[in-house]
C-alpha cells in the first residue's frame, strides 16, 4: 500500500504542469486574494494563482531531487563497496577525503557550489556531493555484513573480479539497504533543493521553497500561500520515509 501510495503520488507531481489552469507567471486576480476569490487556493503577493504555482514547481522539485539523490547514492555506493573490497590503502584514498566532505554542512556546501555554478546542475551537483560521505559509510557496512559468507569466500578463493564479486555476489544481498538509503538521501535532497530556493538561488520560477520565502512578509493577509509549499514539501518528505520503512523491512 505505502509503494502504491508513493507511486500514485509522484504520477500526480510529474503530470502536475499539465493540470495547471494558469501560466505560474501570470497575475489572475488582486495580490493576496483569499481562496475562492482568485483561485482554489487564492493569489500570491503579486495575484498569481497559487494552486498553479505550486502545480508548475513539483516536477522540477522532484525530479532535481531524485537526479541528486541517484547520483549521490550511486557514488556512494561504488565507493563504500571499493573499500569493503579493497587493500588498506583504498579506505585512506577514498575514505578520507569523504570524512572531510561530510564535515562541511550541506548548506555551506550548497552556497559554494551555487556561487561557482548558479544553475540546475549547480544544485544537484551539490546535493550529491552532500550525499555521498554518507551513502558510501552505509554501503561499506552494509557489504562487510555479508562478506563472511561462504559463497563470497568460495567467489574469493576461485579468483574471481571486483567486478563479479559486487554485481553478483554482494549487491544482491545489499541492495534492500541501498535502496532505502536513497530513500533517505531523496529525503535530504529534497529539503537541500527547497532551500536553494528559500535562499533565492533556484533555477525554477515556481519553485516550492521560492514560494515559501515570497509568502512570508504577507502570511498574515494570505497564509495558504505559505501553508500549501510548506505541506507539499512535507508530503514529499513522508512519502519518501513511507518508501523507506518499506524497503528496509523488505531488506
Amino acid at each position: 500500500m505505502k509503494l502504491i501510495w508513493a507511486g500514485v503520488l509522484l504520477l500526480l507531481v510529474l503530470i502536475a504542469p499539465e493540470l495547471a489552469q494558469h501560466s505560474p507567471t501570470e497575475p489572475v486576480a488582486p495580490p493576496y486574494s483569499p481562496p475562492g476569490t482568485g483561485g482554489l487556493l487564492g493569489t500570491d503577493y503579486l495575484g498569481r494563482d497559487v494552486v498553479s504555482r505550486l502545480l508548475h514547481g513539483g516536477r522540477p522539485m522532484v525530479l532535481t531531487s531524485l537526479l541528486a539523490a541517484l547520483a549521490g547514492s550511486g557514488l556512494g555506493a561504488l565507493a563504500g563497496l571499493s573499500v569493503a573490497f579493497g587493500r588498506h590503502w583504498v579506505e585512506t584514498v577514498v575514505m578520507r577525503p569523504l570524512d572531510a566532505l561530510a564535515a562541511v554542512p550541506p548548506i555551506l556546501l550548497l552556497l559554494l557550489v551555487l556561487t561557482a555554478l548558479p544553475n540546475r546542475v549547480g544544485v544537484v551537483l551539490a546535493v550529491a556531493l552532500a550525499s555521498v560521505p554518507l551513502a558510501a559509510r552505509v554501503a561499506r557496512a552494509a557489504a562487510e555484513q555479508v562478506m563472511g559468507r561462504a559463497h563470497i569466500e568460495a567467489a574469493v578463493a576461485r579468483g574471481e573480479g571486483w567486478g563479479w564479486l559486487v554485481g553478483r555476489e554482494v549487491l544482491p544481498l545489499v541492495r534492500g539497504t541501498l535502496l532505502a538509503d536513497l530513500g533517505v538521501r531523496f529525503v535530504m535532497a529534497v529539503y537541500l533543493v527547497a532551500a536553494a530556493g528559500f535562499l533565492g538561488l533556484s533555477t525554477s520560477d515556481s519553485d516550492w521553497g521560492l514560494l515559501v520565502v515570497e509568502a512570508l512578509p504577507g502570511a498574515a493577509l494570505q497564509p495558504i500561500a505559505l501553508l500549501a509549499p510548506v505541506l507539499g514539501i512535507a508530503l514529499l518528505a513522508v512519502t519518501a520515509n513511507l518508501w523507506t520503512d518499506r524497503r528496509a523491512a523488505c531488506s
